[in-house]
This record gives structure tokens, sequence and C-alpha cells, in this order.
């Protein structure tokens, strides 16, 4: 359920090997308008990732002491290097093709890129690359392909839809009607709000039976 990597990744592997030099970097970067490319190894697999931060530090001292810390001595190393070995972040943050997008998305917020390398599962070579923008096509999921995963949810959790109404529009969705149990309801608006392209989810759904009543002990 729901859209993985593969589904919106780009089939273009923009990566360069250890001993590209600078300028080879640098004209990577411009060629493919991104900010960033990884770096591979002789049987194409990444080992690190040269960004345009990491190539900016050539244009800035990142000045030394006899007490600096790890990050600034990082910083020098990179700023002397002129290969993308000596330039790259290490390790890869890498997904594969069948990565959830929204695992692909939180990787990258949590580590503030804006793009990650695909590598083949089984060899962990790359074979793509996918971007933010990538990422943004799940808001743009047919209405019809999320209105069926929804109908697909209420059939795996047993939530009959016969006197419930399911709306889907410019990924709103809204549910008014009845399920057959109170236990229902809070789980099936949370695998809802779970599908890819659902911005929010507005629902009005009752209940024939409440099976969370706690009934008062006989005295």
């Amino acid at each position: 359920m729901g859209m993985k990597v593969k589904d919106v990744m780009g089939k273009v592997a923009i990566a360069v090997r250890m001993d590209a030099s600078f300028a080879d970097l640098v004209e990577t970067m411009r060629r493919f308008k991104v900010g960033a490319v990884t770096v591979i190894d002789a049987d194409r697999r990444p080992v690190g990732v040269v960004s345009e931060d990491d190539i900016l530090l050539k244009e800035i001292d990142p000045g030394g002491s006899l007490f600096e810390s790890r990050r600034t001595r990082a910083e020098r190393r990179k700023a002397a290097g002129t290969t993308a070995g000596e330039i790259m972040t290490t390790p890869a943050i890498t997904v594969t093709g069948g990565t959830p997008v929204r695992d692909a998305a939180r990787l990258m917020h949590r580590n503030r890129i804006k793009q990650l390398p695909v590598i083949d599962s089984m060899s962990g070579r790359i074979v793509g690359t996918v971007h933010q923008g990538d990422l943004l096509r799940v808001f743009a999921r047919p209405e019809a392909d999320m209105r069926a995963e929804i109908e697909e949810i209420a059939e795996r959790m047993a939530v009959e839809t016969d006197d419930l109404e399911i709306v889907v529009a410019a990924g709103m969705v809204t549910l008014r009607g009845t399920v057959a149990r109170r236990s229902q309801i809070r789980p099936f608006l949370h695998a809802v709000r779970g599908v890819d392209g659902v911005i929010e989810v507005d629902a009005d759904v009752a209940f024939e039976i409440d099976d969370l009543l706690i009934a008062p002990p006989l005295l």
C-alpha cells in the first residue's frame, strides 16, 4: 500500500567516481541543475555525497586552532580536497525503489538534504536519484486511485462502507455516515490520513454499537 520511491524516482543516476576532479563536480551540478551528486566506487556503489555546501568550502576559510572541533577538521579537509573522494561527506544516505515515499521524505527532512541516491536492493549499485520535487508527486495522485485505496483499507479493517460516504477532492477526504462499531472509527481515520496524497480528513462518522462503553459493575 502507498507509493514507493520507484513510482516517482528519476531513472538518471547523477553520480561521479571518487577520482572526479573539483571541476567535474561543479560541471555535473550545473549540467543536471542539482545541489548534490553521489560519489560511487568502481562497482557503482554509493560511498558518499558532495553537496553545494561542500563545494562552497573552497571559498571560505573554515579556520583552525589547537582545539578545533571534529566538524571544523572535516571542513578543513574538504576545503583542501581536489577530488570527489576527498571532498565528499560520508556515508551516503540511500534508499531503494521499494522504500515508501513517506520514509524517503522523512530521511530528507531529518538529514536536511534534497535528494537521495536510489540503489538496487540486491547489488547495492546506484540505479537512479530521487529529489524532493519527485516526492511532491504524491500530492498529484488521481482522486480515483486515492478513493480505491481508502476502500481497500476499509475492507481490510472490516469497516462496512454501505452507509459511509467517501469523497476525495484536491487531497481532502470527506467521510460522512455510520460504521458498525465505535472502536473502528479512530484506527480507520488514522489509516486514511496515512494514504499518500491525503492532506486532510474531514470526518463526521457515527456508530451503531458503542463497544468501548464500559459497563458498570454489578452490585
